[in-house]
């Protein structure tokens, strides 16, 4: 990662529209007009059903926890001063097989759960001695 900023690349075409929609505080993912399927990743086809019709989405942003790792040491030098930080994957409401990797905040370590209710918060994503930052969709509990 050297030399490399650590925040998302926001005009790289495939999840270009992912970042717009997160700086309007929306979380959309890719839905395929054929079969109506979620489709994470982005992809020019639909993995289910071969359709090249696809669409960005607005999606509710209620989750579930499926995952997680408590990051102690951060292995690159932008994240060192947001260690230790939780990082997860949650799987939408809307379609369980779409996990998103994303970091868990407002709660806990220790109060985690699988299947825990989570839901989508918009926050800055930013880095010490890196300049910028971007919107970015973080989860947290639901309740």
């Amino acid at each position: 990662m050297s030399g490399a900023s650590p925040l998302p690349d926001v005009d790289w075409e495939p999840v270009r529209e992912f970042w717009a929609a997160a700086a309007r505080e929306t979380l959309v993912i890719p839905r395929c007009s054929g079969c109506e399927r979620y489709v994470w990743y982005p992809k020019p086809a639909c993995p289910h059903c071969a359709s090249q019709d696809m669409g960005w989405q607005e999606v509710s942003g209620r989750a579930a926890l499926f995952s997680w790792a408590v990051v102690e040491r951060a292995l690159f030098a932008p994240f060192e001063d947001k260690a230790p930080y939780v990082t997860g994957l949650v799987a939408l409401e809307e379609d369980p097989a779409v996990r998103l990797v994303t970091n868990i905040v407002d709660c806990s370590a220790q109060a985690l759960r699988m299947d825990m209710p989570v839901c989508v918060v918009f926050r800055p994503l930013e880095f010490s001695g890196v300049e910028g930052s971007v919107t970015a969709p973080f989860f947290a509990p639901r309740g």
